[in-house]
């Protein structure tokens, strides 16, 4: 019953499959894999000449010396047949006709036979092409994400190297930029410019760790956006500064105040004036949510931002349920590395990771997967994207940084950075206690698209429906909110499927805003 269950459902998907428009389908999605074949080929060829005229010369000679031994092991085997057949005659004649169909036929092939081996270099030839072509692709992304990095000579996407912006404060800070994809060369003023800004503790190449079908930099690009990834200062790609050494331990006094009022400034001006004064689309993750939100309650960038993108929206912390960011935050764990002289937050750094086993080990946290102990528990990444996110992050950055973080976490409150003493919030901001952000100052008319999942332990449910409150005077045409269940904060940037889930309809959010 089973297998005509399965002849069944073979014959349905064939009827089916002739359908016209899917045959159709299939047939220029053939014609589209041909031609790729032959580019790629084409490509592969002129950049390795010498190596393929060589390699098939050597290929022709061991092909015809391959071909002559077999032909000349053939020839040898056959005369011995002969030989055999021609003594068995001499030595009886009374042997049947069925054994001299043996002894002649036994070397003849039968059709099953040539089936099979059609068949099984089919399959053989079939997986040695998918492979190396799934190998050969790989190979090329790995590529891509190195000359975005500016450590291999551009080619494939039109990627434009690392561009610098110096901030007001002095710290100079590299923007990547992908300015079209593989579908065509729009020009400047066609192609909506994108700024992707990343999250704490991650740095930009965030957005291209999972393969270029999956990656939103990539895909955005290949959507016809013009692309500019951030890096914020601290991170590997953003040491720099007019003054400073990031070994002196002033480099490291900032937090996200900072961030906000210089670094995503100082950036959305610089991409705002290299696309020719268009207005930008914003697409943040985590920390990135967080210092634009708390910009935009200031009334900043709203003259060069056109939409924003916050996907695990970060504004308030007291709700968070990721057991080890609580314990840290509440054990005071940053406060501890900062009186200790550590200003900077190296999160592989020896006395970080002591401080952190130390608190697993007293609360009783299995902390054998820190990024699972840290986001929660991500549905949908990979081995293979969790090896290579594991090579670049985390990233360090300023302990003051995380100091607010745990402030936020410990008061319930999005404010300025609390020095703990009245006479330096005094000399800061005029007043015994830090300025308070009022989210209800964002503009209702600022398109917003927000995405939080259900298992994200640091952009708790509770804290981003806290959020939503403070939008609920938000024009209804102007919010887009989505939710999935199953994903946890590290999912929205890494996720094997997120680009169905959550890129697809960012994609077609700010669509409608260039056509609005």
């Amino acid at each position: 019953m089973q297998n005509l269950h399965r002849l069944r459902t073979i014959k349905t998907s064939i009827y089916r499959s002739a359908r016209m428009p899917e045959l159709k389908k299939r047939a220029s999605n053939s014609w589209c894999a041909i031609q790729d074949t032959y580019y790629s080929t084409k490509d592969t060829f002129e950049r390795h000449k010498v190596v393929f005229t060589v390699g098939t010369s050597i290929a022709s000679v061991a092909t015809a010396w391959i071909g002559y031994t077999f032909r000349h092991l053939h020839d040898t085997r056959v005369d011995r047949r002969l030989d055999s057949i021609e003594h068995a005659m001499k030595s009886t004649y009374q042997f049947e006709r069925e054994e001299i169909k043996k002894i002649v036929g036994s070397g003849s092939y039968s059709t099953a036979a040539c089936a099979a081996t059609a068949g099984t270099t089919l399959v053989i030839g079939y997986t040695l092409g998918w492979r190396g072509g799934k190998w050969y692709a790989n190979r090329k992304f790995k590529r891509e994400q190195m000359k975005l990095l500016g450590q291999v000579k551009p080619r494939g996407w039109r990627l434009l190297g690392e561009f610098q912006v110096t901030t007001k404060d002095g710290y100079i800070l590299s923007l990547q930029r992908i300015p079209s994809g593989l579908t065509g060369d729009a020009t400047r003023d066609s192609r909506s410019p994108v700024l992707l800004q990343h999250g704490v503790l991650m740095d930009g190449v965030t957005w291209l760790l999972n393969p270029p079908d999956q990656s939103l930099a990539f895909i955005l690009a290949d959507s016809g956006f013009d692309v500019w990834i951030a890096n914020s200062r601290g991170t590997t790609y953003s040491l720099g500064h007019i003054t400073l050494s990031s070994n002196d331990s002033a480099y490291w006094d900032w937090s996200w105040d900072e961030l906000m009022a210089y670094d995503l400034l100082a950036i959305v001006q610089y991409v705002y004036d290299q696309s020719g004064e268009q207005k930008l689309h914003y697409v943040g993750h985590s920390q990135g949510t967080l210092i634009a939100l708390t910009a935009f309650s200031q009334k900043k960038l709203l003259n060069m931002v056109r939409s924003a993108g916050l996907l695990c929206p970060i504004a308030y912390l007291s709700r968070m349920t990721s057991p080890l960011a609580k314990s840290a935050a509440e054990n005071f764990v940053t406060e501890i590395l900062y009186w200790s002289g550590l200003h900077e937050f190296v999160p592989r750094g020896e006395a970080v990771m002591k401080l952190l086993k130390d608190i697993c080990r007293k609360q009783g946290i299995d902390c054998t997967d820190f990024l699972t102990s840290f986001t929660g528990a991500n549905c949908c990444l990979s081995t293979s994207t969790v090896s290579t996110f594991l090579k670049h992050e985390p990233q360090p950055t300023a302990t003051k940084n995380m100091i607010h973080f745990s402030q936020m976490a410990r008061d319930g409150t999005i404010a300025r950075y609390d020095y703990l003493d009245v006479t330096m919030n005094m000399e800061r901001y005029g007043q015994a206690k830090p300025p308070v952000y009022d989210l209800t100052d964002i503009p209702n008319n600022l398109p917003l698209f927000i995405a939080h999942g259900g298992r994200d332990e640091l952009a708790d449910v509770d804290d981003v429906k806290f959020l939503l409150d403070n939008l609920k005077n938000h024009d209804k045409d102007k919010l887009y909110l989505q939710f999935i269940e199953d994903y946890a904060h590290a999912d929205y940037v890494l996720a094997m499927n997120a680009k169905k889930f959550v890129y697809d309809p960012l994609i077609d959010f700010l669509r409608k805003q260039d056509d609005s």
